[in-house]
């Protein structure tokens, strides 16, 4: 079947069979697929959607155009973790760390930030020295050293991703469910963990705007995983504010930090002991739900997650003197008070707008992005008395001008009503468990 016939099935609303998309990939990676031809059939694919066949057909293909791990050489259960992407995001940091040292291998390859989200190389990159372009070699070799690896994602991997998803940018066809799910799950399948645990953000600072959608598409990728023969758990969870109280590289760093040492905010300890505790399920450490948390609170108050991270960091030539001392990454910053403009209650913070506007004041900082962070002092039901402090802005003094347009944005994020909002819960589904 010729390439003009696969993409005029898919217009017509039939299904591809494995050949037919693997031809299609394959033939995109290699030059043989004009980016037209492959954009006329990522259209079809939006406008039209796919079948759970086909999806893991596609995520299948994407993750054969590439190197793909062996890990089976290392003892036990390896168990990855992934995020969808969200403001304050910084679990990976707690988490992976935390469940390695009880014993469960966490290979994570992670990515830097997208749109108004952050990402968990750019945070590790606040670190001095730190690498995180391992090689597969370095990857595999470190997870079976100290069971923990947290690398940026290499050229290798799933290089078909990488096109497919440039070309999605710039035809206006990202956001499908089937596209969305085979992207994340071909990078995972090509990292071979043994089981997964996904955080599928929901909410106005997500990529899904609503906790409907964000399901869907936990639920497509639970089939890839099942159908993979991987276990694979995923969480809904709320992204309408900011997770926890930091929001930037180097003060999300800290923050996690903190939260390894048992001083974390509620929310974030909330979401990293359930986290956690599914990937001590999955991973054998743990009988049930119940005593996964139970493990990952204690790990937390004895800080030997605190510890792992601090040894990944040694391990990746990174500086441990910032994991002993957060605050040094903070040093010589400029700070800009954001004040409440009336009394009353915090109805809604926009994590989006928040996103949004740190990701403008760090493209005006250069050199020094890393450092620009917002503390939040009050979040959602907050109760605020006249020009009370709602936030901090970080920032070096070459970013004065930003800072101050990054303050009026985050300013007007905050929804100040005269009554209390009911609040939501931070997991609002899980899949597959």
């Amino acid at each position: 079947m010729t390439v003009k016939e696969i993409i005029a099935r898919k217009r017509d609303r039939l299904a591809l069979n494995a050949e037919e998309i693997r031809a299609m990939v394959t033939g995109f990676v290699r030059g043989e697929v004009a980016e037209g031809q492959m954009a006329a059939l990522l259209m079809a694919i939006v406008l039209n959607g796919m079948e759970p066949r086909e999806i893991y057909d596609l995520t299948l293909a994407m993750a054969d155009t590439g190197e793909q791990l062996d890990l089976s050489g290392i003892p036990g259960v390896k168990v990855d973790k992934h995020s969808t992407g969200g403001v304050g995001d910084k679990t990976t940091l707690v988490v992976a760390p935390l469940v390695a040292a009880m014993g469960i291998p966490v290979p994570k390859m992670s990515g830097r930030a997208l749109a108004h989200t952050g990402g968990t190389i750019d945070k590790l990159e606040a670190i001095p020295g730190l690498k995180t372009d391992l090689s597969p070699r370095q990857f595999v070799s470190q997870l079976a050293e100290i069971n923990l690896a947290i690398a940026v994602q290499t050229q290798e991997l799933a290089p078909a991703d990488k096109l497919i998803y440039a070309l999605r940018d710039a035809t206006a066809t990202v956001e499908s469910i089937p596209l969305i799910a085979s992207s994340i799950m071909s990078k995972k399948l090509a990292i071979g963990a043994d089981a997964m645990v996904l955080d599928v953000k929901a909410g106005r600072g997500a990529f899904m705007p609503d906790v409907e959608r964000a399901r869907e598409l936990a639920e497509t990728m639970v089939d890839i995983g099942a159908r993979h023969g991987k276990h694979v758990v995923a969480l809904v969870t709320s992204m309408e504010q900011p997770l926890g109280r930091a929001v930037g590289d180097a003060v999300e760093l800290a923050e996690a930090v903190a939260t390894l040492a048992g001083h974390g905010p509620d929310d974030l300890v909330e979401l990293c002991e359930t986290l956690a505790a599914h990937m001590l399920v999955l991973g054998g450490a743990a009988a049930d739900l119940d005593e996964g948390r139970a493990h990952a609170r204690q790990g937390l108050q004895s800080r030997v997650g605190l510890a792992k991270l601090r040894q990944m960091v040694v391990a990746q030539d990174g500086d441990p003197a910032v994991i002993d001392n957060p605050a040094l990454l903070s040093r010589s910053l400029q700070q800009v008070p954001i004040r409440s403009a009336r009394p009353g209650v915090i109805a809604g913070l926009d994590a989006r707008e928040v996103g949004s506007a740190l990701r403008e004041l760090k493209e005006a900082a250069g050199r020094r992005q890393h450092a620009c962070g917002l503390l939040l002092h009050q979040k959602v039901g907050g109760v605020l008395s006249e020009e009370e402090t709602m936030a901090v802005l970080l920032f070096p003094s070459e970013a004065h001008a930003a800072a101050c347009r990054a303050a009026s944005r985050i300013r007007a994020a905050y929804h100040i009503s005269d009554r209390a909002s009911p609040t939501t819960d931070i997991v609002a589904a899980v899949v597959g468990a």
